[in-house]
């Protein structure tokens, strides 16, 4: 089978969040959504998500400087590449510097495509093999602790088998210890969302104390020497998330010893080629490795 790519669609949808979510670099209650349709010139079509925030806070694009970066730089290039297989978006668009989200929108729809015209689900047409994959939830920021066990207590008892709790500085270990003291068995871990800094290497200590299972992201993106550093003084493994944008860095990261686990979010590395090289990557070395969202 032979894509021949026809057209490609932007649609923007707003959705509102059933609840607020807070991180520490802001407050979320809606969302601005660009979606991806991509025509075959069978007919088929396929569908992708760009995961890019309405703001340059988690990282540098947006919305809207995806929508310009797919109109005016991908469709090009693909429509001068002559892409005959969904493996092979990722090299047509390599002359594109960063904005993988952007990117990534595209090359997961063109999966989706070629998925859907081989008769496959895409989870199958990618190389999956398991049937049931364990979920956990990310918890936001809450106004009180009380509202806070109060979220856990309903989202372990929907099912989730692993319970994630945002933190930044000046609310942390309180929080954490809350948690910990009232479910003593989940699955727990903490996501700072870069906001400290390895002045903060005291309150990691603290959290070491409460079996989490990881710290996501405590210092800066994209800083592989600090984070190697702190792991070092630290028990809990280190997951990255923001730092880690293709294969290059993750195999940068686990040999400096930056961190223990990472977070594989599909639109941030650029779309599924990437992400399965991570992962490939990491299973060689037995490193754990699990599926972030973007809300």
């Amino acid at each position: 089978m032979r894509l021949q790519l026809d057209r490609l669609e932007l649609r923007e949808i707003e959705m509102p969040l059933r609840w607020p979510f807070e991180t520490s670099f802001g407050l979320t209650s809606h969302r601005r959504i660009l979606i991806v349709t991509v025509f075959d010139k069978s007919g088929a079509q396929g569908y992708g998500e760009c995961t890019a925030p309405e703001d340059p806070f988690f990282n540098h694009e947006t919305v809207d400087t995806a929508s310009i970066i797919i109109a005016k730089y991908v469709v090009p290039l693909l429509a001068g590449a002559d892409v005959e297989r969904a493996s092979k978006v990722n090299g047509a668009l390599e002359r594109i510097r960063g904005n993988r989200m952007a990117k990534g929108a595209v090359e997961t729809a063109i999966w989706d495509l070629e998925a859907r015209m081989l008769g496959k689900p895409l989870w199958q047409h990618l190389g999956g093999t398991r049937t049931e994959v364990s979920s956990g939830v990310s918890i936001g920021l809450q106004s009180t602790i009380e509202t806070l066990l109060d979220k856990v207590s309903k989202e372990v008892e929907s099912g989730y088998q692993r319970i994630k709790l945002k933190i930044k500085p000046g609310r942390d270990v309180a929080l954490v210890e809350a948690v910990r003291s009232r479910f003593q068995s989940i699955l727990l871990s903490v996501d700072a969302n870069a906001a400290y800094t390895l002045e903060d290497v005291g309150i990691m200590k603290q959290l070491d104390k409460f079996n989490l299972m990881m710290i996501e992201q405590p210092l800066a993106p994209g800083d592989l020497v600090d984070h190697s550093r702190l792991q070092r003084d630290i028990l809990t493994p280190i997951c990255l998330d923001e730092s880690i944008l293709t294969m290059a860095d993750a195999s940068h990261a686990l040999e400096l010893g930056s961190c223990g686990i990472i977070n594989i979010k599909l639109g941030r590395v650029g779309g599924h080629s990437e992400a399965r090289l991570i992962q490939a990557y990491c299973l060689e070395r037995g490193i754990p490795v699990w599926c972030g969202g973007m809300l």
